[in-house]
């Protein structure tokens, strides 16, 4: 049985409420959220807010970079100031330091800034309805 269009948005929907932070990891993140957050720099790491449009409509981007798809939802742009090291992955939270961790994923390729440097990005986030 598969879920509809509406319920894979709503489910969705629920999630981009519940999530107001991304983080930056230099391992894969885990069921936990990781230990492997990125530390340090100067301008000091930090995790970033983060809002997203609704759920299986075009993102703040447009639509050749996030096109609407049913039971997704795109984030807007975050740019984060790291430190030197290789970044493989981010994660989703409820809090600016700590709170519940939601999902994750990984870079398309890691980020590997031999300085300090910015780093931005934009996320999409799905709930996993019906089959």
């Amino acid at each position: 049985m598969s879920a509809s269009a509406r319920a894979r948005n709503t489910a969705t929907d629920a999630l981009r409420a519940a999530i107001t932070h991304v983080s930056v990891h230099t391992q894969v993140t885990n069921d936990a959220g990781s230990a492997t957050e990125a530390t340090g720099g100067s301008p000091a790491y930090a995790r970033k807010a983060v809002t997203f449009n609704a759920s299986g409509a075009v993102g703040p981007l447009g639509a050749g970079s996030q096109p609407a798809i049913v039971g997704l939802a795109w984030s807007d742009l975050m740019t984060f100031d790291l430190p030197v090291g290789t970044y493989l992955s981010w994660g989703t939270w409820d809090g600016l330091t700590a709170g519940n961790y939601y999902e994750g994923g990984n870079f398309d390729t890691p980020y590997t800034p031999t300085g300090q440097a910015t780093f931005a990005f934009a996320i999409a986030i799905r709930a996993n309805v019906g089959g």
